[in-house]
């Protein structure tokens, strides 16, 4: 997530540069093409460029409004992690046995192992939104460039040493047996889920908490498996591709015929409103980029990139709070800082 007011200039480079510069070739290359042989033919009338460009407008808008739902769709999930943790946290520790022959150090315990397996579904999940599925950006540039270290997408997650400790943090908060059930499952966060069940259920078992108080406690396992899926539909389905596919296509016809509809305009002025021409349609070509390249990055908020929902922070947020409230205060992880402006 970019947490600067304002995009720098090394954001909009780095993620325009590379088209800016094709856009600066090819309307140089028409201007020059145009001012040698003067090829009326080669232009094109600018009513129809801008009846292109009014299209492509609002197609371009549609797919950014598409794309905003999702991101801000995947915030809201994320928030309702975080409250929902909070209260399933305090409720476990606030419902008092009802069974003296339960002893409090054994209650504690038990406690203490349900918060803390709820800390590692918390970064198991995460870990899995993260797995890069064929339409990302994270997906397609690893897949073409298999032997480079790091690309610049990747960049951004040097600032920050705990992007890739999950499997720590899970060796932390559970079990030696858990974490070695890891690899038995696809989805390991589910499995994480249905083991707190069964606790619970073992609490209740135990009586050591009412029925009343596991069906709360059952609640909230619940909303989590449905936080959980409104994630995954998210992450496994992605914005149309005959949507994303079509403004991606007109952009690029719109940007090709742009130069040809513009350079016979300023042509009018003289020779030297050819040159003028140039900067003023690699201003407009690159408009439109930007505006692709916003709905584009925007639309996938699980990629772990600078766009994305900053869910190594809301975590981080989520176990402070769950530790405080089993009672620990002292070594108490830092919360994640925004670096260079971005937080993830």
């Amino acid at each position: 997530m970019i947490t600067t007011k304002y995009v720098n200039y090394k954001q909009v480079l780095n993620l325009s540069g590379f088209h800016v510069i094709v856009i600066s070739i090819w309307c140089t290359l028409i201007a020059v093409i145009f001012h040698i042989y003067k090829w009326e033919c080669m232009t094109i009338p600018w009513v129809a460029v801008a009846l292109i460009g009014t299209a492509e407008a609002f197609l371009v808008g549609f797919k950014n409004n598409q794309a905003y739902e999702r991101l801000w769709e995947a915030r809201k999930i994320w928030g309702g992690i975080v409250n929902t943790s909070r209260s399933f946290a305090s409720m476990v520790y606030a419902f008092d046995t009802t069974n003296d022959k339960v002893g409090k150090f054994d209650l504690d315990e038990r406690r203490k192992k349900i918060v803390y397996r709820q800390i590692a579904w918390l970064y198991a999940f995460r870990e899995q939104s993260l797995v890069p599925v064929e339409w990302e950006h994270i997906k397609i540039e690893e897949d073409k460039l298999k032997n480079t270290d790091h690309n610049r997408n990747r960049l951004i997650k040097a600032g920050f040493p705990d992007y890739g400790r999950t499997p720590i943090f899970l060796n932390k908060y559970l079990s030696e047996e858990e974490c070695e059930l890891q690899s038995q499952y696809k989805n390991f966060a589910t499995y994480l889920i249905s083991q707190q069940a069964k606790d619970i259920n073992d609490l209740k078992n135990t009586k050591a908490i009412s029925d009343f108080n596991q069906i709360q406690l059952q609640d909230c396992l619940t909303e989590f498996y449905a936080l959980q899926g409104q994630a995954e539909r998210i992450k496994k389905f992605p914005l149309p591709r005959q949507f994303a596919s079509t403004a991606f296509v007109f952009n690029i016809i719109f940007i090709m015929l742009l130069p040809l509809g513009l350079v016979s305009e300023f042509a009018k002025l003289g020779d030297w409103g050819i040159w003028a021409s140039i900067p003023f349609c690699i201003t407009i070509g690159w408009i439109y980029i930007i505006m692709e390249l916003v709905g584009d990055y925007s639309e996938n908020p699980f990629e772990g990139l600078m766009f994305d929902i900053p869910m190594l922070s809301i975590c981080r947020t989520i176990e402070i709070d769950l530790l405080q409230m089993t009672g620990e205060h002292d070594d108490l992880p830092e919360p994640i800082a925004s670096k260079n402006g971005v937080l993830v």
